[in-house]
């Protein structure tokens, strides 16, 4: 019989957050696939856990997951942690899940702090739809290309970034999205914990002048919802007037004259026949 996989949440930041299942779980697993089995390897001393580590991450995913799930399948149970938070939520851990799904492996959350949720929650932004977008691109023209998708998008956007990159990014969004409302916030749960509300502007500016140190999570306004126009139905007969110039139609100006406008195809027919 298979073994079971655990993805287990640890603290983003302060160990204090690690709750009593996640200890009790990295206690009884039989080994840990960690991201870095050095941090973990500290965690594990803080709360007197000895458990085999075994390392999972970006650049040996594909082997280590192969040993991992033989592992699995062949009877032991195994803990997955990333290096802070929820694994498999911007992480290679997400690999290793559809894995041992598809092979029919049990997968069991023991759920943890989660940066993003963090952030959002003590941002002040708009909480009641979000996107969170993970990671940005290093590279210059994939991170821009992703930035411009969501010039349109109305809910509160999400990221992660790292604090080199993080003065790049702020300019690629201020000059993408215009100066939005946003919370800058940086080192969730610590020591130095710190969220700013300000503009992405403000941010550009601030990170110029404070050299960015520490994770940070950026919360940002959504665009402004765009009024959808109105037409009467004189302006829908308009349109339909200038297909029939163009040798539609009455039927067929008044049918697409109706797409456009929202007013009721009978009610453009018949001011067309009227007025023809």
């Amino acid at each position: 019989m298979a073994g079971r996989l655990y993805v287990v949440g640890t603290p983003i930041g302060n160990l204090g957050d690690f709750s009593a299942r996640g200890r009790e779980v990295l206690t009884a697993c039989d080994f840990i696939a960690a991201e870095d089995t050095r941090v973990t390897a500290k965690l594990l001393a803080r709360f007197e856990i000895r458990r085999p580590l075994v390392s999972y991450h970006a650049h040996n995913q594909r082997d280590s997951g192969e040993k991992i799930l033989a592992r699995l399948l062949a009877g032991e149970h195994c803990a997955l942690v990333t290096d802070a938070g929820m694994p498999a939520i911007s992480d290679p851990g997400e690999l290793l899940v559809r894995d041992a799904r598809v092979r029919g492996i049990a997968v069991e959350a023991v759920p943890g702090p989660t940066a993003f949720a963090t952030a959002l929650a003590v941002s002040g932004m708009p909480s009641g739809r979000f996107c969170f977008e993970g990671f940005l691109s290093t590279n210059t023209a994939a991170r821009r290309a992703h930035i411009a998708s969501l010039v349109h998008e109305t809910r509160t956007l999400i990221f992660y970034e790292a604090p080199h990159k993080l003065p790049y990014t702020l300019r690629d969004l201020h000059k993408a999205l215009g100066d939005r409302d946003m919370a800058l916030c940086r080192e969730l749960t610590k020591l130095h914990e710190e969220v700013l509300r300000l503009t992405l502007g403000e941010a550009v500016a601030h990170v110029a002048e404070h050299t960015p140190r520490g994770e940070y999570v950026l919360v940002i306004a959504g665009a402004t919802p765009q009024e959808p126009v109105v037409l009467t139905l004189d302006d829908a007969v308009a349109l339909a007037q200038a297909e029939m110039a163009q040798g539609a139609s009455p039927t067929a100006a008044a049918k697409s004259a109706a797409k456009q406008s929202g007013q009721p195809r009978s009610a453009i027919y018949q001011q067309l026949t009227r007025r023809a």
